[in-house]
């Protein structure tokens, strides 16, 4: 990054001199910068390094400030190659009171919904193109346009082997045997993770990187399982809300997981086989 260039770009969106900046944790797709400006205020840049719109997340950001409660951060600029935003301070600290927020925050995007799956637009997953053509079937879209597509773009890397991608492609064909056609059409932040979310006094102050789409609201809280997860705080706040089918955490969660975990295999590497072979031997492929 040419710093002189960085200046001159920030000061003429924001009209006010910058003093300083230092890099931020995360960036898979762009670098994430702290940027002082001289009247004492802070802002987030994302500097891209013109593979990815970055005006795509300033869409699904300002998206999520309109339609839910969810803090996003405002976007303050947006252009392909640079995304200014609102610099939210905090922690990434998923517990207690602040679990319980997230849960009865991301209840209330839910409940946002919309008259087919899909989206207005194509968004971004990570570094990750997400189609989403607006379907009146859930069961289709997860089919086609998630797991169906995931499966090609894991082929596509070199990191998904043959045989694997076989049994998959047997699941996805036979999909309606486990997942149900939901009663309403929710939208979903879309990775929502520890490092997505900041807070702070036991509160969510902020909401990041989202990957926006109208889905079944069991595939977000699906994630929220894998990995670390997020623990029972958040999943009893939020069925206070939102009842969750004692079938989701038995079966559903783990067929939604391979669109994640072929994600990461693409990223990531090989160490994500494991786990999607586990997924498909819990079924029988």
């Amino acid at each position: 990054m040419d710093g002189g260039d960085f200046r001159v770009r920030v000061e003429n969106a924001m009209q006010q001199p910058v003093r300083s900046w230092h890099a931020l944790a995360g960036g898979m797709i762009s670098q994430v910068l702290r940027v002082k400006l001289t009247n004492g205020d802070s802002i987030v840049a994302k500097v891209g390094d013109g593979g990815h719109d970055l005006t795509i997340e300033a869409y699904m950001l300002r998206y999520l400030r309109e339609y839910t409660d969810l803090p996003a951060p405002a976007v303050l600029h947006a252009e392909p190659n640079l995304l200014l935003m609102e610099y939210v301070p905090g922690q990434i600290a998923w517990e207690g009171e602040a679990l319980r927020h997230l849960g009865e925050l991301l209840a209330g995007c839910h409940q946002v919904s919309s008259p087919t799956y899909g989206l207005e637009r194509d968004t971004l997953n990570g570094p990750l193109r997400q189609p989403n053509p607006q379907m009146e079937s859930w069961i289709a879209f997860f089919r086609e346009q998630r797991l169906g597509y995931m499966i090609g773009v894991a082929r596509d890397s070199g990191r998904l082997p043959a045989a694997l991608e076989l049994r998959l492609r047997r699941i996805a064909d036979e999909v309606e045997r486990f997942l149900i056609e939901p009663s309403a059409r929710a939208l979903i932040h879309g990775d929502m993770w520890r490092t997505n979310v900041i807070m702070r006094a036991g509160r969510v102050a902020g909401v990041l990187d989202p990957a926006l789409y109208y889905a079944h609201n069991e595939m977000e809280l699906a994630y929220m399982t894998l990995f670390s997860g997020t623990g029972e705080e958040f999943f009893d706040a939020y069925a206070s809300h939102i009842s969750i089918d004692k079938d989701f955490y038995s079966t559903r969660r783990h067929i939604y997981n391979l669109y994640p975990l072929l994600a990461h295999l693409t990223l990531f590497g090989e160490k994500y086989v494991q786990p999607i072979q586990a997924s498909l031997q819990r079924f029988g492929f």
